[in-house]
């Protein structure tokens, strides 16, 4: 189905207090709980580009928006609106140039398709979506509980990216093995990896760089003599 959904009333819902007293009250099934209204506003006008064919423009002049855990919905003073699924909103911000502050959303066109499950890297369609209250003062609270609602609804093929990206495939045939041969030379990153060890490696004999090996001979031929007289 495309991002915006027709619809003629606004999807059942409940406050967060009957919510909270529904959860206490050890349902049945927890799914059979109704969404959630997190925030209302009234006197909200809406511009759609592409305009969406099932919502006329005059409908789109003054209407009520909901946020709902579920879907954004918004309902026109003629009792006609439409609803979005938050994976849907690509992108929602607050926007407070001219000629009205207003909230801005992108809108996936593919979302729910067929070609929802085409790659990250493909072109899709995109629709934009404009909320312009009436009380500009009520755009925060909107972007706020907007925000919420998404995060409760995360693009399940952001995941499958991340999970992607964190594993790479290693051709070993890219790879070049170095033997030790005489011939071979070591590459730039080898060579620093050499001298690094070379750097650690502890060597006796380097401890005292003034003392030769002649030093060494010398010394025992002293022992040796000192030895022969004690006898």
């Amino acid at each position: 189905m495309p991002s915006l959904k027709s619809i003629v009333a606004v999807p059942n819902f409940v406050s967060k207090e009957e919510h909270t007293a529904l959860v206490g009250s050890t349902p049945t099934s927890f799914n059979d709980i109704p969404p959630v209204l997190k925030y209302k506003e009234e006197n909200v006008s809406v511009l759609i580009e592409p305009a969406f064919e099932n919502f006329p423009s005059e409908n789109a002049v003054q209407g009520t928006l909901y946020v709902l855990t579920s879907v954004l919905a918004f309902i026109s003073t003629s009792g006609t609106g439409f609803q979005i699924e938050y994976p849907a909103i690509t992108l929602h911000a607050v926007s407070r140039g001219t000629p009205q502050p207003s909230i801005y959303c992108q809108l996936d066109e593919s979302y729910g398709t067929e070609n929802d499950a085409a790659s990250s890297d493909e072109v899709t369609d995109m629709r934009e979506l404009t909320i312009v209250p009436q009380n500009a003062a009520s755009l925060d609270h909107i972007f706020e509980a907007l925000s919420e609602c998404a995060s409760l609804h995360p693009d399940p093929k952001g995941d499958e990216d991340d999970l992607d990206d964190a594993f790479i495939d290693l051709d070993p045939s890219t790879f070049e093995t170095f033997t030790g041969d005489e011939n071979e030379e070591l590459s730039e990153v080898g060579r620093a990896a050499l001298a690094h060890l070379e750097s650690i490696i502890y060597d006796p004999h380097e401890l005292r760089p003034d003392f030769s090996d002649a030093d060494v001979n010398g010394n025992l031929d002293a022992l040796e003599d000192a030895e022969e007289k004690n006898k």
